[in-house]
């Protein structure tokens, strides 16, 4: 099911909008087929290589579905433009709005409009304005429908059992130094990026236009991947940091219950 859904994710835009290349078809399918086996390999191996928190819901299915949900929405907005609906201006509309909303001076999504050239469209630049304003709306709901859910769910052990190693499989706890204090450290930096990179990447992708590299945004399956990692990124990375200070908070406690059980028995 997990595959499947990946799937889905990656083939979305493709099948909404028409038009594209047979290359690109097959670059579609190939990463279509890595990711799902990818999938199935990470979440059926007893210890995971790369997915991070994979027996702790509702991490990677609160990311999943703010990917999923840009995607989807990106991709029913873009189709309006070519098959006008009531469902695609109602996308419509909600982008503009918010678009207009957040695209102040020195904004993330003002960055991302003013990374475009001189001889881009006034059309593409009010997509993209559309599309920054709504995959930015709804990476913010993600982090605050996260933070709730460990709130009230009180992630990550939930009243059972978390292994840390299986959970954090790129973490070395014997690289050296305290663990505590080593995720505590990753935590802040992994918060401290996710609130940088919406504005960071506009800049690294201007200076990639700049040295003879573009990214050819007047490709709507292009502006929507580009738009949905602007927004989903730093989100990703910001969720990831407060879960790891959460997990560090949580072997903080138990060390401290540890050492109090071993002073009352008169360890």
């Amino acid at each position: 099911m997990r595959a499947m859904l990946v799937v889905v994710l990656i083939i979305l835009p493709s099948a909404f909008l028409s038009g594209g290349s047979d290359d690109s078809t097959q670059i579609i399918a190939l990463i279509t087929i890595f990711a799902a086996l990818f999938t199935i390999v990470e979440y059926s191996a007893t210890s995971p290589s790369l997915v991070e928190f994979r027996d702790a819901p509702p991490f990677n299915r609160v990311r999943f579905s703010a990917l999923f949900a840009t995607v989807l929405c990106l991709s029913i907005i873009f189709r309006g433009y070519a098959e006008p609906s009531q469902l695609t201006r109602a996308f419509q509309n909600s982008g503009q709005y918010v678009g207009q909303v957040i695209d102040f001076p020195f904004s993330p999504a003002r960055l991302m409009v003013d990374m475009m050239p001189d001889t881009a469209s006034p059309a593409v630049v009010g997509r993209l304005r559309d599309a920054a304003g709504l995959s930015y709306l709804i990476s913010l709901i993600s982090i605050i429908w996260f933070v709730t859910l460990l709130r009230l769910q009180h992630w990550p052990r939930r009243g059972g059992s978390f292994n840390v190693w299986i959970n954090l499989p790129t973490f070395d706890p014997t690289a050296g130094g305290d663990v505590v204090r080593r995720l505590n450290r990753d935590g802040r930096v992994n918060i401290i990026l996710g609130f940088l990179l919406p504005f960071l990447i506009p800049v690294v992708i201007k200076l990639m236009s700049l040295l003879g590299n573009p990214i050819q945004l007047d490709d709507p399956q292009t502006l929507i991947w580009t738009v949905t990692a602007w927004a989903f990124l730093p989100a990703s990375i910001l969720m990831r940091g407060v879960a790891l200070s959460r997990v560090a908070q949580m072997i903080d406690l138990q060390r401290k219950k540890a050492y109090a059980n071993a002073a009352s028995n008169g360890g």
